[in-house]
């Protein structure tokens, strides 16, 4: 692979705080983890969120344009990938979802010591190589 590759990470949470984060991506209302994504410019978003608003641009923009419109659909119309979607948050730093490794590194060292305080129950951190992320399921033609 030529590029390097970039990073992200995510947060997963307990129900009661999934609700508050998403009305407060900031984290303001939490110091340590409003502090942490000050500090790296970052801020959360709610993958069930960001899934909604892909199918939402889709539908409105033509969903031949957008090659996983239906699987996404498919996810948040599933209650069980729902919830778990509500409570999956992605880190974007500087606006943007993918980063380099030693920004996400530096940031997955603070946010782990947040499991278990303030309903953080996971981090994740995930590369952009293709062999390590799945991808949807191929569609018949």
């Amino acid at each position: 692979m030529n590029a390097a590759l970039l990073y992200q990470l995510r947060l997963s949470v307990s129900p009661e705080y999934a609700d508050a984060l998403r009305a407060d991506p900031s984290g303001v209302k939490h110091p340590e983890l409003g502090e942490i994504l000050r500090r790296h410019d970052a801020t959360l978003i709610c993958q069930y969120d960001a899934f909604a608003n892909y199918v939402s641009e889709a539908e409105r923009l033509g969903t031949q344009h957008y090659p996983l419109y239906q699987w996404t659909r498919d996810t948040i119309e599933n209650p069980e990938k729902k919830a778990r979607y509500l409570r999956s948050f992605t880190v974007y730093v500087n606006g943007e979802q993918v980063y380099a490794q030693e920004v996400a590194d530096h940031m997955e060292t603070e946010l782990l010591k947040l499991v278990g305080q303030y309903g953080v129950t996971g981090v994740s951190k995930f590369d952009t190589n293709p062999a390590n992320s799945p991808q949807p399921p191929r569609t018949e033609p």
